[in-house]
């Protein structure tokens, strides 16, 4: 099957753009000396997560339960959850996950610690735990080493956890000092660490640099090796292509796809994405169902059932929103994935 056949809105990925990020990044980190965990939330794709860690990375991290459970699924073993995890069902889906595979995840309070060993009694499980630590992200994670240090003893005398050790996001090198402080009060105290957690695609190098034994990288897979933005897409890094197809041509100034809010985002930017046959002309907004595009910057004539191939700005944020991923070389199709960790948000 070809491209042109798919009924759109279609989602598809670029085969030899993926590899190249999945290959840049692995080579990256292997120069670098420091493993890979990457994080499979932009993607939430199994055989994604597969070429990931056949090309060296030393696991994965998924940000929800639900994820960890597609990932446990076809044999992934060791995964780690950067995430509070608060609740009797989500911790007794946690613990069962824990019997079958390696699954570390984050604390940042004595309660969540205290939760998630409760249920590991009930259930027979031993968790693996790793404190997080705000070092300057200003969302989850204790405030000073001191409190780090705290939470450790209290982990390790918990029933069921093993305290692995520290995790932080984004890798500043700001937070050096932090987590200096931090591994000396541990050392201290005898507290055993093998687990300094880093991440943010574009900050290895920093991860390397504070003193972290991993590095979490994500948007990578999709995006290249930097962040992009609204006015940085670049169709050379950028793997993802949402495939729509002109359903009007109103104006000579303005034509219409199907793919809209549903399809992309809520309440996208504007300008949003990139339009790889016609980078001239800008997507400058959205209905729910519909893509509004101005055509005035361009001399091509659109017509109705023409397709165009989108690349999104956020494409995690994209890929949530849909049941499968179109794997493509060449203009033909090669597989359809499904996306099976899109919508597990708990």
């Amino acid at each position: 099957m070809y491209i042109s056949e798919l009924d759109t809105p279609a989602l598809t990925v670029d085969l030899d753009i993926l590899e190249r990020n999945i290959a840049q990044m692995a080579t990256l980190c292997q120069n670098l000396d420091i493993p890979l965990r990457p994080h499979t939330k932009t993607h939430k794709v199994p055989q994604i997560a597969q070429m990931q860690i056949e090309a060296g990375a030393q696991g994965i991290t998924c940000q929800k339960v639900g994820e960890a459970e597609v990932m446990v699924a076809v044999g992934i073993d060791d995964i780690l959850i950067p995430y509070n995890i608060v609740g009797k069902p989500k911790l007794e889906r946690l613990m069962q996950l824990a019997k079958q595979a390696t699954i570390t995840v984050a604390v940042d309070s004595d309660i969540t610690a205290r939760g998630l060993s409760e249920q590991a009694q009930k259930d027979g499980a031993t968790i693996q735990v790793v404190v997080e630590m705000d070092t300057g992200s200003k969302r989850c994670g204790v405030q000073s080493p001191q409190a780090v240090q705290a939470l450790a003893q209290t982990i390790v005398d918990l029933p069921g956890l093993d305290f692995q050790g520290v995790m932080t996001y984004p890798s500043r090198l700001e937070a050096k000092p932090f987590i200096d402080e931090t591994l000396e009060l541990l050392r201290k105290d005898g507290i055993s660490v093998s687990m300094v957690s880093g991440g943010g695609t574009g900050s290895e190098v920093n991860s390397k640099q504070i003193g972290c034994t991993e590095t979490r990288s994500g948007s990578y897979i999709y995006e290249g090796m930097q962040r992009i933005g609204p006015e940085t897409v670049n169709p050379e890094t950028c793997a993802l292509r949402m495939i729509v197809t002109v359903v009007s041509t109103p104006t000579a100034n303005r034509v219409i796809t199907d793919g809209g809010m549903k399809a992309f985002t809520s309440y996208p930017p504007t300008p949003y994405g990139y339009i790889i046959e016609q980078p001239e002309v800008k997507i400058y907004g959205m209905s729910v169902e519909h893509g509004h595009i101005d055509v005035s910057g361009s001399s091509h004539r659109f017509q109705v059932g023409e397709q165009l191939s989108v690349i999104p700005v956020h494409q995690g944020m994209t890929s949530n929103l849909h049941d499968e991923l179109v794997a493509v070389r060449n203009g033909q199709v090669e597989a359809i994935w499904p996306i099976a960790g899109r919508g597990k948000v708990k």
